[in-house]
C-alpha cells in the first residue's frame, strides 16, 4: 500500500531496518522482520549500505522478502549519487518484480570518486521516479536542523520546496534529540508552503561514542537534558543504552502528542528498541495493541 495514502487516514508507526552484510542476508532480515512483525508497523523502510552502494541488491531482496513473506509494507531506498538514468530504470524495474510500491529517493553521501552522472540532486531523481514510474510512491528525506552541507535552515527548507515541487509524496525526517527544532522546522516547511506529510525519524543513543558520531555525521545538537543523563550513566554500556531507548520514548510521545503526521523509529536492527518505542506510544494512547 502507498504510504501517502496510510498518512492521509492516521497517525502512522513505521521502523527502519538495514540488510545485514554477509551470509545469508535475507534469512537474517526477514527473521528481524518477523520480530518486528507483531508491531504492526504501517511501514517497513529497507536501506542501501553507507555510501549508497555495496548492498543494493540485498535492499530489493530484503525488502521483497518483507512483503511476501511477512505481509509487511516495505520501503525500499534508492540513492542517486553517481548513478545514470539507466541504473534507476533497473533498479525500479527490480522493485516493481519484487511486489515493491514505495521508495525513498536520495541523493546518498558524496564519496571520493563517487559523482553526479544523470542526477545533481534528490529532486532530479523523484522528478525522473515520477516521471518513468508514476505508480510508485515516493518518499523523500528532510533535515529538521537543516542539512550538514547547507548554510541554513531557510536554504535548506527551499531544496525542500523543490522536492515536493518535483513528486514527493511524503517526507522522512533525520534523527534529531531536541523536539523544539522539529517544531521550529514545521513552521519553517508551512511558511515556505511545504505540505506533504512528515514521518519524523527518532534513534535512541546508545552510548556515548555513538551519539558523538551521530552529532558530526547529521549534524544533530546533543542537548543538555542528554548529556546529563549521560553523566548519570557513568561508564555503564547497559546503563548508556537504557538512558538513550528511554529518552528516544520520550521523545515519540512528546511528538506524538503534537500531532505529527508519523512517527519513524529507527531502530538499529534492534527488535528490543522497537518494542519499547511501541510500548511508551501504546501505553499513551497514540497507538492501539
Amino acid at each position: 500500500m502507498h504510504i501517502a495514502d496510510i498518512l492521509r487516514t492516521r497517525q502512522t508507526f513505521s521502523l527502519e531496518i538495514f540488510p545485514p552484510k554477509g551470509d545469508l542476508p535475507v534469512a537474517q532480515a526477514t527473521e528481524l522482520g518477523r520480530a518486528l512483525a507483531p508491531l504492526a508497523p504501517d511501514f517497513v523502510s529497507v536501506t542501501y549500505s553507507a555510501g549508497g552502494s555495496g548492498n543494493a541488491d540485498n535492499t530489493v531482496a530484503v525488502a521483497g522478502a518483507l512483503a511476501s513473506d511477512l505481509s509487511l509494507n516495505p520501503m525500499a531506498h534508492l540513492t542517486c549519487m553517481g548513478a545514470t538514468k539507466a541504473d534507476v530504470d533497473s533498479y525500479l524495474a527490480r522493485l516493481r518484480a519484487a511486489g515493491i510500491h514505495n521508495v525513498l529517493a536520495l541523493r546518498g553521501d558524496r564519496m571520493p570518486g563517487r559523482e553526479p552522472v544523470d542526477f545533481e540532486h534528490a529532486s532530479d531523481l523523484i522528478a525522473y521516479i515520477k516521471s518513468t514510474a508514476p505508480d510508485l510512491c515516493v518518499g523523500a528525506a528532510c533535515y529538521p536542523e537543516g542539512h550538514v552541507e547547507c548554510e541554513d535552515l531557510a536554504t535548506d527548507v527551499a531544496y525542500l520546496r523543490r522536492k515536493q515541487d518535483a513528486g514527493a509524496d511524503f517526507l522522512v525526517s533525520q534523527l534529531f534529540f531536541d523536539n523544539e527544532y522539529y517544531f521550529r522546522f514545521r513552521e519553517a516547511c508551512s511558511r515556505a508552503r511545504v505540505k506533504i506529510p512528515v514521518c519524523v525519524g527518532i534513534m535512541p543513543f546508545t552510548s556515548t561514542k555513538q551519539i558523538q558520531r551521530m552529532a558530526f555525521t547529521c549534524g544533530a545538537t546533543i542537548p543538555s537534558r542528554v548529556i546529563k543523563r549521560l553523566v548519570a550513566a557513568g561508564d555503564n554500556e547497559a546503563a548508556q543504552r537504557a538512558a538513550g531507548i528511554a529518552y528516544a520514548c520520550e521523545q515519540l510521545v512528546g511528538l506524538a502528542s503534537e500531532g505529527v503526521d508519523g512517527l519513524h523509529v529507527y531502530a538499529m536492527n534492534r527488535p528490543e528498541v522497537a518494542r519499547a518505542a511501541h510500548e511508551a506510544l501504546r501505553s499513551c494512547g497514540y497507538l492501539h495493541a
